[in-house]
């Protein structure tokens, strides 16, 4: 058999309560919801969680406080699976809180919640350096960590792969330029490009100011990303499904991505395997609790794209 990747996940750490609610609210009053859930989650933690769960060995480098959430956290992501020996637990500090509301479209309204304190810098990588890890994937919701992360992943010539989420252009442009793969929603790659451009001509902007590899992910519409030698951008639909929650399939994505790099399938093939695992967690609500087996999966990209 052959031996699980291993990756390093590195970001978000955040307490969730999410709850279903017919539609989302438009005005102030007290609304009823339908279900909820409250879990461990954040970007960089969804995403550790779901490649975990599609076979690869998984390490969390987050930052919460010394609270009684903080152990919440951390003992919830280890039954998962997922080492936690690298989370940082900062004296004094409130670990990060969100709350979610889903729609009956699966669409939502996040808002989180995040103690400056426990995501100061970083002053050093956790491990005295990253070649034991197949790949490295970060967020940019704690920057400090997610340079250190891309440049000593970079650096071991592991892919060093970003999500590139709506943050401020400052954290971007920061993070960018130490990336080997950046796979960016809409909103990130207009924030970078400062035009409201379609995903298309979005992914095309994007990988002019980088030598990265470059994808734009658009939700149902699928992703598109840049193939350097046609000097094109081509396109990867999306499964059609009837979406029940959308929380954390990006972060479902962005893990599946990881995984199917660290494989080294070509990119093409990797997209294909995100977005069959993307998809298939839009169907469960919960958030990260919805992300699928390898089994699951691979059987979705069979359904979707037959072998030729």
């Amino acid at each position: 058999m052959k031996k699980p990747v291993r990756l390093l996940s590195v970001g978000a750490f955040t307490l969730d309560t999410i709850l279903r609610v017919e539609t989302l609210p438009v005005h102030q009053g007290k609304f009823m919801a339908t279900d909820g859930v409250q879990i461990a989650s954040g970007m960089a933690t969804s995403a550790a969680c779901a490649a975990r769960r599609l076979g690869a060995e998984v390490s969390l480098w987050a930052s919460a406080g010394d609270d009684a959430v903080g152990d919440q956290l951390v003992a919830e992501i280890e039954a998962e699976g997922v080492d936690c020996s690298l989370v940082r637990r900062v004296p004094g500090a409130r670990s990060a809180l969100a709350a979610i509301l889903v729609d009956a479209h699966g669409e939502r309204i996040i808002v989180p919640f995040y103690d400056k304190r426990a995501q100061a810098d970083p002053e050093m990588l956790p491990v005295a350096d990253l070649s034991a890890f197949d790949a490295v994937l970060v967020d940019v919701r704690w920057p400090g960590a997610a340079a250190l992360a891309l440049a000593a992943a970079h650096a071991t010539g592991r892919p060093a792969i970003l999500d590139a989420d709506t943050a401020p252009l400052e954290v971007l442009e920061r993070l960018l330029p130490l990336a080997s793969h950046i796979v960016a929603s809409e909103s990130a790659a207009r924030i970078v490009c400062g035009q409201a451009l379609d995903p298309e001509t979005a992914c095309a902007e994007l990988a002019w100011r980088t030598d990265a590899f470059v994808a734009v992910t658009g939700g149902a519409a699928g992703s598109w990303w840049f193939d350097r030698p046609a000097l094109s951008v081509r396109h990867v639909a999306a499964p059609r499904i009837k979406a029940v929650d959308t929380l954390a399939a990006g972060d479902v994505f962005h893990g599946a991505f990881a995984v199917a790099l660290a494989e080294a399938k070509p990119v093409e093939q990797a997209l294909r395997f995100a977005s069959a695992a993307a998809a298939l967690k839009c169907l469960h609500f919960g958030g990260r609790l919805g992300a699928p087996d390898r089994a699951e999966t691979l059987a979705m990209v069979e359904t979707h794209w037959p072998a030729d």
